[in-house]
């Protein structure tokens, strides 16, 4: 059955053209019940004996939720409980539109088969498809399709039931208007909150019950706290006259009453404006998209030094008064920021947050304040009644709402975690709250793995060259089973050499546009915590059939040069190939194979010649302005029963960690300037931009606090000074700066180069870069402190060095494994292969790879992954420094300031590559006389003035009276401050091992 519509529709050019619309409508669309007897279904979901208890509903039925019912209670939805639930078409089109992440936690409880939701195409019914009419709203149309809709199945289905106590079809909706047409229509409808309290045998279902507007109401005082939110008419209208600024609402992680809005401009336009104060922050949550108008400049403040958290119970109105005096008196003298106030809300970007439960001092209250994890969320009113259960439990809670006249949003519970402090339950918070991809791989993804037992074919032999005669070997880190890339090197006829670098064929296994290919995409990248990676493709391919090990055929793609003796390249190809790999060597192995004079055997030989050529690419690279901002590595030792760190060990690094380093740079500049030239508006890039003047401030005053002068003109010109910056009796003074350096980088981000012309790598100093292979685990973790596990080609840090100390961000040196170290297998490598393959001829291209909007979004999305990875590892590493240090008692160091802050400074530790805050003001007890100097930057605590790179000794300790924040706590023990200076401990506890229950 076929309807047409026919409108007219005005051109760019000021014609008119014809359109017409047609939708085409069947009869032979299943209701998908086990019941019916006359749709001719091949399965069916809906069931009849399978229904919930309900103290309404006495009899089966099966629920049709509406669009905001599906919307704002979907953790109701995904409870295990709730079953036998029809999904209209109308509905799953409005939540697509309306909410994207909804949208896709509806598909995934569709597609669980004991869960019984079913999909009815009611828009393409003959039976239950219906008109706009004239002068009704879009929304009234589809809550009127949604009524029709349970009209036709509550009639369908009762052809089927002979007796009036059988099967029902119940509408849940949650507005008034909506139930009121329903029942004059006959039809069996319900409050989804007077459903959900009638469902006798789940009580607990009631704490996950987001908050109506009259629940709202009933929370919240009758005070006005926060100004009213404009409409999003008058938004826009703002917006386009450029009296109001869009960016995204960053909060503040020291200091819970400021926060950042980001508003992106073109290239280098984008500005942050700074938001102080309750009142201005109106109700913004980190990460929400905001409208801002910029205050007077008379009333422009700067970011404030000090360290104020929202921590404790609730804060009455005095309290925040007094804080808010702290921060604005604090700020005046600084130099002054583009200061405004939120004045409305463009998009909401709310989850579910992971956090802990403070439960109320009222006897017998239902009402509770939730703790975040992640302190730049505010604390969140909820109603349950389990917070004797909940309590010391980490859980999960969601936002319905934040009032003008409530001190906080108000929430609902949504599910439990685990006790707090438990390894697996602090793993599953940080996965959480990093938002990583982590469940099980389903069964449509491990669909597509080869089939085991696996081997190369002759028709894979006739697309490759056949390279299993070479002397290739692989060089990594003690332990590691995922070998990612291999290299030779052979001396050729006419006196050159011949290097191949050669990566595992992971695209080979993975097809684009499969379930397996969209789950990496999705995924990204390898994710590893401590002890425990989450991978991103299944361990099938990542450490077995992807893995280069020796002796056994691998297929792989190589990058081969014609290189002569002075490391300058005559000839590149690339090649689809199969390897087999002669030795797999750790980094101390392939050394000793170079020193050992008495060895000249072919892998020797070939070790010998990279090692050679590597020192001078090395050193090319550095004299075009390459940084090398390194440090040495420390790790950690586990108890092998416990998995508890117990011990600390330096890592020396060695010639061949840079040799294997300089190939595989190599190979990924290589690589980018041949798919560059192949495919110029789709190929997938890196690149690492030169940070504004701005970002080195914090930089050149470390420096010239001991008359040393940086030169940051080029990525040369900061190299040399580095280099050149050394202070007598100061050895560790270069390392410090070096720290520094690494907080004033830019983020290197993958992006299309279609949609950009700024292609250059500075901390490469490399014109064009991209991700063939994978140096990351080599390059990067060889360039980090504590302070910054990034090399500068990495480094994510956000453009103000002041916002950088703000964020406090934890980057640390020690990298924890249970099994050394790691193939990072990442999404971008498998790209960049299809690119090349296309490129050289050895595969077909597909229309997603040639469109450069469809690449760029994939950036985006790995860029974010990216990212979260990183903080994930770190918030892993934090948690095994916690136990490290639990079982330590009181430890006395020496340190160095790295910053110096308005109320304290913060020391690093070079012994445990740990960074922690001395503060030098305290509710507890009378604060010393502090003056800071923003010039130096000077602190003066008494009589002691504290310079940047000062050193220090501190005890250093586990703070653990709030289990949810535990923090390593330091305390200042020598310079002897009086009222500030603590005495030494006379002893050590010794190091014990401690026993988790797991």
């Amino acid at each position: 059955m076929l309807k047409s519509k026919t409108f007219v529709k005005k051109t760019r050019s000021g014609g008119v053209m014809k359109v017409v619309r047609e939708h085409y409508l069947r009869d032979d669309i299943w209701c998908g019940s086990e019941v019916c007897t006359e749709c001719k279904q091949e399965s069916t979901v809906l069931q009849k004996d399978a229904c919930m208890e309900s103290s309404l509903c006495s009899y089966p039925h099966y629920l049709v939720p509406d669009t905001n019912v599906v919307l704002h209670q979907i953790d109701i939805l995904e409870d295990p409980v709730i079953c036998n639930v029809i999904i209209l078409q109308t509905v799953l089109q409005e939540v697509r539109h309306r909410s994207a992440p909804v949208y896709k936690r509806l598909k995934d409880i569709i597609h669980e088969k004991e869960k019984r939701f079913y999909t009815f195409t009611n828009e393409h019914h003959r039976d239950t498809f219906i008109e706009r009419e004239p002068g009704e709203s879009a929304n009234d149309r589809n809550d009127r399709a949604i009524r029709v809709a349970v009209k036709w199945y509550s009639q369908h289905l009762k052809t089927f039931e002979s007796d009036t106590d059988g099967l029902k079809v119940v509408l849940l909706t949650n507005d008034q208007g909506n139930k009121q047409k329903a029942q004059d229509n006959g039809l069996l409808v319900y409050k989804c909150e007077e459903y959900v309290k009638s469902l006798i045998a789940n009580p607990e279902l009631v704490d996950r019950l987001a908050l109506s507007s009259d629940d709202k109401n009933e929370i919240t005082s009758s005070k006005v706290l926060f100004p009213e939110h404009l409409p999003l008419s008058r938004i826009q209208t703002g917006i386009k006259s450029s009296s109001f600024l869009q960016g995204t609402f960053r909060a503040s992680r020291d200091n819970y009453l400021e926060a950042t809005v980001f508003v992106q401009g073109e290239g280098e336009d984008s500005t942050e404006v700074l938001i102080q104060g309750l009142q201005n922050l109106n109700r913004a949550v980190h990460q929400d998209v905001v409208a801002v108008q910029l205050l007077p400049r008379s009333e422009w403040v700067a970011p404030s030094s000090v360290v104020l958290q929202d921590e404790g119970t609730a804060k009455d109105d005095e309290d925040a008064e007094e804080e808010e005096g702290k921060l604005r008196t604090a700020a005046v003298e600084a130099a002054r920021k583009p200061t405004g106030k939120v004045v409305g809300i463009i998009k909401r970007n709310w989850r579910p947050f992971c956090g802990m439960l403070n439960v109320s001092q009222i006897k017998e209250s239902t009402r509770h304040l939730f703790t975040p994890a992640d302190r730049r969320i505010p604390r969140i009113r909820i109603e349950t009644r389990q917070a004797s259960t909940l309590s010391g439990q980490r859980i999960m809670v969601a936002i319905d709402g934040w009032p003008k006249d409530s001190r906080y949003p108000n929430g609902h519970f949504v599910r439990s975690l685990g006790g707090a402090g438990e390894k697996d339950t602090e793993e599953e918070v940080l996965l959480l709250e990093h938002d990583v991809p982590h469940q099980a791989f389903s069964q449509a993804v491990l669909s597509f793995l080869p089939k085991m037992p696996w081997a190369i074919t002759p028709e894979d032999m006739m697309k490759r060259e056949d390279l299993r005669p070479l002397t290739v070997c692989s060089v990594d880190p003690p332990g590691c089973t995922d070998i990612d890339d291999a290299l030779h090197c052979r001396e050729l006829e006419n006196g050159n050499l011949e290097v191949g670098v050669h990566i595992a064929d992971v695209s080979h296994f993975i097809r684009p546009g499969n379930a397996l290919d969209k789950e990496a995409a999705n995924r990204g990248t390898t994710v590893y915590l401590c002890g425990k990676r989450i991978d991103m493709v299944p361990e099938l391919l990542s450490s077995n059939l992807c893995s280069l090990r020796s002796n056994v055929d691998r297929l792989a793609f190589s990058c081969i040069w014609e290189i002569n003796h002075k490391a300058e390249i005559l000839k590149t190809r690339f090649t689809k190939s199969v390897i087999n790999s002669k030795a797999s060597l750790t980094y101390a192995e392939a050394q000793m194979r170079i020193d050992d004079t008495n060895k000249n055997d072919d892998i020797t030989k070939s070790l010998r010649g990279l090692n050679k050529l590597a020192k001078i690419l090395k050193r090319q690279r550095i004299e075009k302005g390459a940084l090398t901002l390194s440090s040495l590595e420390v790790r950690f030792h586990m108890d092998s029963e416990t998995h508890d760190p117990i011990d600390l060990q330096t890592k020396e690094l060695m010639e061949t960690n840079s040799m294997v380093e300089e190939f595989m740079l190599l190979a990924n500049i290589s690589v980018a300037q041949k798919i560059y030239d192949e495919f110029s508006e789709c190929a997938l890039l890196r690149k690492h931009p030169a940070p504004p003047p701005s970002n080195y401030d914090i930089l050149i005053k470390a420096a010239k606090s001991k008359e040393v002068k940086i030169h940051t003109d080029s990525a040369k010109a900061l190299a040399d000074s580095l280099d050149a910056a050394k202070v007598d009796g100061f050895p560790y003074f270069n390392t410090l700066l070096r720290i520094l350096a690494t907080r004033c980088m830019m983020q290197a981000v993958y992006f299309c180069s279609g949609m950009d012309s700024d292609f250059h790598h500075y901390g490469l100093a490399s014109p064009i870069y991209t991700h063939f292979t994978s140096p990351i685990r080599r390059y990067e973790n060889r360039c980090s402190t504590h302070l910054g596990k990034i090399c500068v080609r990495q480094a994510f840090l956000t453009k103000r060095c002041s916002q950088l100390i703000m964020d406090q961000l934890l980057i640390y040196s020690f990298v924890i494994r249970f099994h050394g170290f790691y193939l990072v297998l990442r999404y971008a490598d498998i790209i960049v292969h299809r690119l090349l393959a296309v490129a050289i001829g050895a595969d077909t291209t597909y229309p997603d790879l040639m469109d450069k909007h469809k690449q760029s979004a994939l950036c985006n999305n790995l860029n974010y992954r990216h990212k979260m990875s990183q903080y994930a590892q770190r918030a892993s590493v934090a948690f095994h420094t916690q136990l490290f240090f639990k079982s330590r008692g009181i430890l006395n160091e020496e340190g160095f300031v790295l910053f110096v802050r308005k109320n304290a400074i913060i020391v690093l530790i070079p012994k445990f590559g740990l960074e922690g805050t001395v503060f030098f003001d305290s509710k507890d007890k009378v604060s010393p006389n502090i003056v800071f100097e923003e010039e130096g930057p000077t602190l003066s605590v008494e009589q002691h003035k504290f310079h940047i790179f000062d050193k220090v000794k501190v005890t250093i300790s586990l703070d653990d009276s709030n289990i949810q924040h535990q923090k390593i706590r330091m305390a200042l023990i020598e310079p002897v401050i009086p009222g500030v200076s603590v005495p030494a401990p006379d002893t050590e506890r010794p190091a014990k091992k401690q026993k988790l229950d797991h």
